[in-house]
Formats: C-alpha cells, sequence, structure tokens
C-alpha cells in the first residue's frame, strides 16, 4: 500500500457496510480516527496524508453518518453503546490489534468504551475536541441538555436546528478568527448527508442517548488513571460546544498529558491541519 495514497474502501461489519479510508503502511504503528458530529471520515481529508508516511491511519464513517450505511432508527438501536460495539467488530475485522485513537465529539465516546473493554490495543490517545469530563461542556449543550433530560416534541424542535444548514455551518465557523480559512464544501458537505430520509430519527436518537456518554465520564478518568495512557489534546480554545476547561481537565487524570489550545474553534483541523499533524507525529514518536 502506498503511503501516498488513499484508499477508499468499505467492510461489512455486523450486516451493515462501514466506509472507511485507509493510508500508510499496515506494518507501521496504527491510528484510529473517529470523528464527531455531524461530519464523517470527510474531517480527516487533510490530515491524513500528512500522517500517512509513517503511520497506518483509518479512518471509519460511523454507522448512520458519511457512506456507512444508514438504517432506519427503526431498524437499528442508534446508541453510543451500539456504535462503540460495531467500531470494535470493525478494527477486529481489519486485525489491529494494537492502535492509537484520535477521537473527536461523538468519536470521543465511542473511542472510550474500545479502552475501556480492551484497553491493552490502545497505545496512546489524540483528543481534539473529545469531551470526557463535565466542565468541558459549553453554552451550545442548553437544548442538548434538555432533550436529555425529558424527550419531548418541545425539546426536539431545537436539537433539530443543530444539523439544519446554519446550525451545522455554524460549528464550523463560531469562533474563528478569520472564517474565510474554512472551505464551505465542509459544511455543506455535512448538511447534503443530514438532510437524507431518516437522519431526523437517528440524529435525536443518537442526542437523546448522549447522557450515557456522561454516566461514564467517571469511569474514563478512572481508565485515565489507572493506565497512564499516553494522550495529547490538541483543542479548539474558541469551541463553544467543549470548552477548554475540558482539555484541561485531562491533566487531573494525565499530569503527564500533553494539553496544546489552538486559536480556532470545533473544528480545528478545518484551519489546524498541519500544525496538529506536526503536534500528532512529535507525540506518537516519543510514545509509541
Amino acid at each position: 500500500m502506498s503511503a501516498e495514497r488513499i484508499h477508499y474502501r468499505t467492510a461489512v461489519v455486523g450486516g451493515q457496510e462501514i466506509f472507511y479510508r485507509e493510508a500508510g503502511s499496515p506494518d507501521a504503528p496504527a491510528l484510529l480516527l473517529l470523528h464527531g458530529f455531524p461530519t464523517s471520515s470527510h474531517m480527516f481529508r487533510d490530515l491524513i496524508p500528512k500522517l500517512a508516511a509513517r503511520y497506518h491511519v483509518i479512518a471509519p464513517d460511523h454507522l448512520g453518518f458519511g457512506y456507512s450505511s444508514a438504517p432506519s432508527a427503526k431498524e437499528y438501536a442508534y446508541t453510543f453503546d451500539n456504535l462503540a460495539a460495531l467500531t470494535r467488530e470493525f478494527t477486529e475485522q481489519l486485525g489491529l490489534t494494537r492502535f492509537a485513537l484520535y477521537i473527536q465529539d461523538y468519536g470521543a465516546p465511542i473511542g472510550l468504551r474500545l479502552a475501556l473493554a480492551h484497553p491493552e490495543r490502545i497505545t496512546a490517545i489524540v483528543t481534539q475536541n473529545g469531551n470526557a469530563y463535565t466542565e468541558g461542556l459549553g453554552e451550545a449543550w442548553e437544548a442538548p441538555l434538555a432533550l436529555i433530560a425529558d424527550r419531548t416534541p418541545e425539546t426536539e424542535a431545537p436539537v433539530r436546528e443543530i444539523r439544519t444548514l446554519e446550525g451545522i455551518k455554524w460549528q464550523y465557523l463560531h469562533g474563528l478568527p478569520d472564517p474565510s480559512l474554512v472551505s464551505p464544501d465542509a459544511y455543506h458537505y455535512d448538511a447534503a448527508l443530514m438532510a437524507r430520509e431518516g437522519q431526523d430519527a437517528i440524529q435525536l436518537d443518537l442526542m437523546a442517548d448522549y447522557g450515557s456518554n456522561f454516566d461514564l465520564y467517571p469511569v474514563f478518568q478512572e481508565y485515565f488513571r489507572t493506565s497512564g495512557i499516553p494522550l495529547l489534546a490538541v483543542w479548539g480554545a474558541h469551541d463553544e460546544i467543549f470548552v477548554p476547561a475540558g482539555a484541561l481537565a485531562f491533566l487531573r487524570d494525565l499530569p503527564e498529558a500533553e494539553v496544546h489550545l489552538l486559536p480556532t474553534g470545533h473544528f480545528a483541523l478545518e484551519t489546524h491541519a498541519a500544525q496538529i499533524a506536526s503536534l500528532i507525529d512529535d507525540f506518537l514518536t516519543r510514545n509509541l
């Protein structure tokens, strides 16, 4: 496999088609990239080529996102437990026995469930606005928290707005010193996929289930303390979804963690892919 080429593949896992991007030599240290809401492995399009010469990089689309299958919410129970189980089966099918994690947004509770299930498989963690602490929840969580507390038509309505074009555009551009650095292709791509039939129920179910992640925060934190896993936090300092306090909180349980607050927002790769790639390469070189 040429390190210069990105391969676009599909694996059938648990009867579902999981799309993924893959680059780098299978003999190199593995890095699993797990995206967040409302995007897909597309968010790693600039990062993958910058890491592929030294790492075996794999970036799947979660079920219901990107080019992976999206069975209706009546056919499949969209919970973070189920997405994590599917991701774990995906890694096993690809023969990934040891790998570092890159976690962002929804990718964080999915990836950290993998670490809880098989800590011996995880070599390091890179978290980019991937939260594991209550202090990391920003003001943007007001509507989702109301839905989590009591799912009604009234609490669903404002959450629906989050996955509209304007809601997604806000996630990409809010807090950026220079929004013109972000290609509109990114948020229009996400918005088009989020507008597909069936996405309303899928995304409401996942957002309503996000409270299950809060319940696991103390368990994640215990994992950090007992494992001493090498951890790099590269965080958009202007993110109002997962605020910088969430990045700094890792130091409480992992005093040797490395934290970098970058002058950007929730989707830091849109503006700082080169810098993040350099930080990851340096971090993994020293820790793997």
